[in-house]
């Protein structure tokens, strides 16, 4: 597994070493000593998966301590625009944001740890969505920050995404106080 900086600290795209043969491909998508190596030491306790259309937004989303996640990202079949944004007050990036393409053909994987907001914007048809957490789903303890928020300056490509309810009334960032340090 290579593992490549993005400019903000510990923010890390993960590129899997992928075997391919006329039968197909084979990757290991995650393994725990390759992790360690590249200096994520966690424990992931819930695995989520997503269907979605061309167009969805999703984010940005993050939970507060001490329900607070790291989450390990790809994409299955689709691609989309993923987003990691530094959250973390103390931080010399905070409020900067890290975009990166995931699809099905490439597999590159994103760190995003505990302490970053986190969203993405589906670029095709029946994209497939999948991520593995540091902690376990707290409805009372997630917030949406608003995907749109001029302080944060994320260019999503769209005009018109499709969002939910909770994304659509997100919070703005300048309002924000984050309680990571």
């Amino acid at each position: 597994m290579e593992v490549i900086e993005t400019g903000i600290q510990d923010l890390l795209i993960l590129k899997p070493k992928i075997f391919e043969d006329p039968r197909g491909y084979f990757f290991e998508s995650y393994n725990r000593n390759a992790f360690l190596n590249a200096g994520i030491n966690v424990d992931f306790v819930q695995d989520n998966q997503s269907l979605s259309q061309k167009g969805v937004l999703r984010g940005l989303h993050f939970q507060n301590p001490p329900y607070d996640q790291g989450k390990l990202v790809r994409v299955i079949n689709g691609s989309v625009l993923d987003i990691g944004v530094d959250i973390r007050k103390n931080s010399p990036t905070y409020g900067k944001h890290y975009s990166v393409i995931l699809d099905g053909r490439e597999k590159l994987m994103f760190w995003v740890p505990s302490g970053f907001a986190h969203g993405f914007l589906t670029l095709e048809d029946d994209t497939i969505f999948a991520y593995k957490c540091t902690n376990f789903y707290n409805k009372a303890s997630e917030v949406s920050i608003a995907f749109n928020d001029p302080d944060l300056g994320i260019n999503w490509g769209i005009d018109h995404p499709i969002l939910s309810d909770k994304d659509r009334e997100g919070i703005a960032f300048s309002s924000f106080k984050s309680p990571f340090i």
